[in-house]
């Protein structure tokens, strides 16, 4: 692999960490790591790579001047011992990796943190869809960014406003294809026969699930505007749900499936809801459903004596349906943040960065369908402009155009050693 250009890069300033040192574990199924680790060799630092199934093999390319990247090929009982020893041995400055709440990502952030090296975390943006998410040490309810209203006003002085309109195309048919191959590719016995993959699913029954959807995208869409339109006349309020192989509802909640949350939901939106009301359940777009969500939930809805004010929407444009609802519910997805932007009523279930007083309900479930009010307007503009601006790099996973921005972005801030700093802070200090 070629290194990208780096002239539009600017030099280290005053004061900057200079020469790092920075392994990659498990990132993006894309070639985006490869691409930042490129461009970091051409500006002078060294770097390293973990792979850990043959699936991260297939997204790295050899980088002139880098050392050959390590196959970890043994047990995850030794991986703890395995990363401390490569760490001190290479004097790692700096750890990049996808979801810091996967085992293997788990333990080499503790190994890190011991030895002072800086964490950064990346993910899909808290900004959707052209925005990708980087920060120091953890990200959602694990984020370092303020919760505090003082603080964000504080931070975002003299920031522009948030950019909330898309501008980036992603590419979904390069997305669906690399994730194909690389969850086929790290379902091969060998090279790497003690891996093990942190999803819930089969990567075959959750590929025949998304499929089958897809093949349902016409009846979807109808079940989506019928939705909508048997709620409009009533009051309504609409729960997002997640999928539950999602980290940040196994990690950041106190929930380990779906069927807790919304069954919580709907108990409390049957005793305290107004009578006429009605409950949205908008099911996430990737969801394989292999629990079968449209038989599902009005079982649930049905234990509770609601079964006729619970509506169920595979698909649905998400703006209409906040746009019209009361309030939004959710774990902590990002359609939070969606719900915040438009001036709605938001209830998290678990912990998520948006999820601060004066922007959502700090009460209880069950007094939020009477007691939800909307976001503070001067704290909710100070809120996006900040949290943008510190934890957000303009850019997508997939597409190539996006990608070569989400690439440039990082790699600047990687280089300068400014990962979710607020903005004139001093870059972070290197071993």
């Amino acid at each position: 692999m070629t290194a990208r250009d780096t002239s539009d890069l600017p030099a280290p300033p005053a004061g900057s960490p200079g020469r790092r040192r920075v392994l990659f574990l498990q990132g993006p199924i894309s070639p985006f790591f490869a691409e930042v680790a490129a461009s970091l060799a051409a500006l002078g630092h060294e770097v390293h790579r973990i792979h850990l199934n043959l699936g991260d093999v297939l997204f790295w390319r050899r980088i002139p001047g880098a050392p050959a990247p390590a196959w970890y090929q043994g047990p995850e009982a030794a991986w703890p011992g395995f990363i401390r020893a490569y760490l001190d041995r290479h004097a790692i400055t700096d750890l990049v990796l996808l979801g810091e709440r996967r085992d293997y990502h788990s333990a080499a952030i503790a190994a890190a943190e011991a030895r002072g090296a800086a964490v950064t975390v990346t993910d899909f943006g808290y900004f959707r869809p052209d925005w990708i998410t980087l920060e120091s040490t953890a990200m959602g309810g694990g984020s370092l960014f303020p919760r505090e209203a003082a603080a964000i006003h504080a931070l975002a002085g003299g920031l522009p406003p948030a950019q909330l309109e898309p501008r980036l195309a992603d590419s979904f048919p390069l997305q669906a294809f690399w994730d194909v191959s690389y969850h086929l590719a790290s379902m091969l016995p060998w090279p790497f026969r003690h891996y093990r993959s942190h999803h819930l699913h089969h990567p075959l029954a959750t590929y025949a699930g998304i499929g089958w959807r897809l093949l349902r995208r016409g009846a979807e869409r109808a079940e989506g505007a019928r939705v909508l339109a048997l709620a409009a006349p009533h009051p309504h309020w609409v729960f997002a749900m997640q999928m539950e192989s999602d980290f940040s509802v196994r990690a950041y909640s106190p929930y380990r499936d779906m069927d807790t949350p919304v069954a919580e939901t709907v108990r409390s939106f049957a005793r305290h809801a107004p009578a006429d009301a009605r409950l949205v359940c908008k099911v996430h777009p990737l969801d394989p459903c292999l629990k079968r969500w449209g038989r599902r939930i009005p079982a649930i809805a049905a234990a509770a004596g609601v079964r006729e004010r619970v509506l169920v929407a595979h698909h649905g444009p998400l703006d209409a349906m906040l746009s019209g609802a009361r309030g939004l519910l959710t774990v902590n997805s990002t359609v939070g943040m969606r719900a915040l932007a438009l001036g709605r009523p938001v209830k998290a279930l678990g912990r998520a960065v948006w999820d601060v007083p004066g922007l959502t309900h700090q009460g209880s479930l069950d007094a939020f369908w009477s007691e939800g009010r909307p976001p503070e307007p001067r704290l909710r503009d100070a809120f996006m402009a900040a949290l943008q601006a510190t934890t957000q790099v303009h850019g997508v996973f997939y597409g190539a155009a996006g990608r070569a921005l989400a690439v440039a972005g990082t790699v600047a801030r990687l280089h300068e050693g400014r990962v979710g700093v607020p903005v004139g802070a001093a870059p972070a200090p290197v071993r």
